[in-house]
């Protein structure tokens, strides 16, 4: 096990910017950069010996200035879409910043959201912890938080990670990891070919805006009946089952079957052309499957171009508008309750 630091670049108003190089025994290697505590690179070998990068992102750090698809993001202090940026605690009103779609919130904050700042790095024997703090009232959120995820990369093949938050006051939070993934590597043409199992019989339906009705249905007889393994594009162009139109394909939320806040097998990927598999594991109730349907036509890695399903997200996370849904599990922490949570990516080959 080895961890390496490089300079990576720095940002406009010069802050530097490292890369951590982290390898196993295996030949697996984990880049990440403390810009967005961001997973840059995930190089996976297959049977054969062949080592590809099977995430999607960019070579060069001023391209991650922008990155609206958030390619290997830490999203944080809350993930995913709030209904009109409006939640409360324990009877006090918060107000997020209205960034999706002029009526919502997605991901606290588009400019200044745990996904646009330079996180501080300690390095472990196969891992790399970013730590940041956040002021009460930043973003519209309360709390002043001290927050750190650690990616670790073991010798059974896993990337790791793992997150902690304290706050002193009772806040929201719902953090994510937002890699996308195509286990063919950055040539890839499409993700559709890939097949997915997830440990899921429900789902929570949106409206036409992508926020959740609250409801919790079955996926028996829909499109997004994935607990047997099917081809990601099989079903995906059904846009006569309202809830594929209103995504133009997969961006849903997954309720994990039997969640008992207990680290579990949610899902699992498989690539028939490379023969590299993919298994999840978390301790979260949610997965949000994203298909990869609007990500930007752009040079992405060794000069491939991104663009729409060239990779795809399982997302682990409590559920979309969770901080105003009454229906659903409310992650609400504070003083005597930090944030604690786990997430593993296994790679077979």
């Amino acid at each position: 096990m080895s961890v390496k630091k490089e300079l990576f670049g720095k940002t406009r108003d010069g802050k530097e910017v490292d890369c951590y190089t982290i390898e196993n025994k295996n030949g697996m290697i984990a880049k990440v950069i403390t810009f967005g505590a961001i997973l840059k690179n995930l190089y996976v070998p297959n049977a054969k010996g062949k080592v590809e990068d099977v995430v999607l992102g960019y070579d060069k750090l001023w391209m991650y200035f922008a990155n609206g698809s958030c390619f290997g993001s830490t999203i944080g202090p809350i993930a995913n879409r709030t209904k009109e940026g409006k939640f409360s605690v324990h009877g006090k009103k918060y107000q997020l910043a209205v960034n999706d779609r002029k009526v919502n919130n997605l991901h606290t904050d588009l400019k200044n959201g745990f996904h646009k700042r330079v996180w501080d790095a300690e390095t472990g024997k196969n891992s790399v912890t970013l730590s940041l703090k956040k002021k009460h009232g930043e973003m519209g959120h309360p709390g002043n938080m001290t927050v750190s995820v650690t990616y670790a990369l073991t010798d059974k093949n896993e990337l790791k990670i793992t997150y902690h938050a304290g706050s002193d006051k009772d806040t929201v939070i719902n953090m994510t990891n937002h890699s996308y993934f195509n286990l063919s590597g950055p040539k890839s043409d499409s993700i559709e070919a890939t097949k997915l199992t997830i440990h899921a019989s429900s789902f929570t339906p949106v409206d036409q805006l992508a926020i959740p009705t609250g409801e919790i249905l079955p996926v028996k007889g829909t499109p997004l009946d994935f607990t047997k393994e099917k081809a990601i594009g099989r079903d995906i162009e059904k846009k006569v089952y309202k809830q594929m139109k209103i995504c133009g394909g997969y961006d849903h939320n997954w309720v994990v079957d039997d969640w008992n806040g207990k680290v579990k097998l949610i899902a699992c990927a498989r690539d028939t052309k490379s023969g590299r598999a993919m298994e999840v594991y978390t301790d979260l109730p949610g997965v949000q499957f994203y298909s990869g349907n609007f990500i930007g036509f752009n040079i992405g890695k060794e000069g491939f171009r991104n663009g729409k399903r060239k990779g795809f997200c399982l997302e682990t996370q409590y559920f979309p508008n969770c901080a105003a849904e009454k229906n659903f599990v409310q992650p609400v922490f504070g003083p005597g309750k930090d944030y604690d949570s786990t997430t593993i990516y296994k790679f077979l080959w």
